[in-house]
């Protein structure tokens, strides 16, 4: 293998844990990104769950039926707005052909092999920096409220155990037994399924101490630098343009969430990525004894809990709306409501500090990991609500695409033009 120049656009979760990955290979690495650091857009407060347990495939029967529903009601989990825009329109028309049965278990089997991949590389990147990031190992917790859901996903459950993922079906009274912080929600479920091999982490925390490993190994970081377009001579992109100048390498990998579509737009890349929604909540936590143990989902309500030392994180909804970040505390009600029965003796509701992202969607769920038509492009897009959980395996399997090694995955899957 021949090191390269290689610069990495995006210095999210995804682009940073692929530009360490390159300098562990021995490239010249530099990582270009608008914020003032590392993580501070979706990765910044997402639900901290690394949950191969939870690949199911968002595009399923039951989705279309919530995205009408939300139209008059605001407490579905998958919300629709819709806006007079023929790019959301078109991922909506690719979403719902995704909707089959049969289309979900396929991409289903892909998503929970690609996160077991990748938790393999987190472990081995926390091994080999030792960085900390408020990590909880054991397992994570996804309860239901209703019954007839909760023996359908547990039936569900079925794909990820045929593809290696442990699941394990609890009573009411065995979950709090897993995870005593429960016991207020012991008389509100069905059941609950547990995956011992989850875990859980802050990724802002994560990707911040790892940009500074990956700085000791050489790698710049140009922060406050907005892109502005790749310019291309022939096949090839010769430069980024910034509005702090040109760069120039060998290599361009592409790992800008949401935005990624419309920078590579002009080269003639159709990435059907648009941006869901989420919204997050970070409580102080005022009774650690009594507080959780471990993270999970109360999936009637996909409302997802995680311990972060001495923080609660809190997030919700998946809200098919635009690029619109703004929020007012209002927005935040519905969560809140059904967070605070649950949580109000371990986490100080007063104190609560909101936080909006938007995940990088593909129709299908799967991310986009594979060499662009470009020649010197790569592209490391499109994680969607599991961009925590899969970062780790994609910036491998980047970096042994660019060394024209075999990557240790199936990634046919994962190929431009699959999604």
């Amino acid at each position: 293998m021949t090191a390269k120049s290689i610069i990495v656009l995006g210095a999210g979760v995804i682009g940073t844990t692929t530009a360490y990955k390159l300098a562990m290979d021995g490239h010249d690495v530099t990582v270009i990104d608008a914020e003032d650091g590392a993580a501070m857009m979706t990765s910044y407060a997402n639900a901290g769950l690394v949950a191969p347990g939870h690949a199911f495939a968002w595009a399923s029967p039951a989705a279309p039926k919530m995205m009408i529903r939300s139209q008059w009601r605001g407490d579905q989990a998958i919300r629709l707005r819709l806006r007079p825009s023929w790019r959301q329109w078109k991922w909506m028309l690719r979403f719902l052909r995704e909707c089959t049965t049969a289309r979900a278990h396929h991409n289903t089997a892909i998503k929970a092999d690609l996160c077991r991949f990748s938790q393999l590389h987190l472990h081995r990147i926390t091994h080999e920096t030792g960085i900390s990031y408020d990590g909880e190992t054991g397992g994570l917790i996804y309860f239901y409220r209703n019954r007839d859901g909760y023996r359908a996903t547990a039936k569900k459950a079925d794909l990820l155990r045929a593809n290696g993922t442990t699941v394990e079906e609890l009573s009411p009274r065995q979950m709090v037994g897993r995870d005593p912080g429960l016991f207020k929600v012991e008389p509100l479920i069905a059941g609950a399924l547990f995956a011992p091999g989850d875990e859980s982490g802050d990724a802002h925390l994560f990707t911040t101490a790892l940009a500074e490993v990956a700085r000791g190994k050489g790698v710049t970081f140009a922060f406050n630098t907005r892109i502005r377009r790749l310019v291309c001579d022939g096949d090839s992109i010769t430069r980024v343009e910034t509005d702090k100048g040109d760069f120039t390498a060998d290599a361009y990998v592409l790992c800008l969430g949401v935005n990624s579509p419309d920078i590579v737009k002009p080269l003639g890349i159709d990435l059907p990525i648009y941006p869901v929604r989420g919204y997050s909540v970070t409580l102080p936590i005022t009774d650690k004894a009594a507080a959780p143990r471990m993270g999970g989902i109360d999936e009637d309500n996909l409302l997802a809990y995680c311990p972060m030392g001495d923080r609660l994180r809190i997030t919700a909804t998946a809200e098919i709306g635009g690029y619109d970040r703004r929020f007012k505390p209002k927005d935040f009600k519905v969560m809140l409501e059904k967070a605070r029965p649950l949580f109000a003796h371990c986490a100080d509701f007063s104190q609560p500090r909101y936080w909006v992202g938007l995940r990088p969607m593909t129709p299908n769920g799967i991310p986009v990991v594979s060499q662009s038509p470009v020649d010197n492009l790569w592209l490391n897009v499109g994680h969607g609500h599991m961009g925590w959980t899969m970062a780790s395996g994609c910036a491998a399997i980047t970096a042994d695409i660019i060394a024209g090694r075999t990557p240790n995955h199936d990634i046919g899957g994962l190929a431009y033009g699959h999604n």
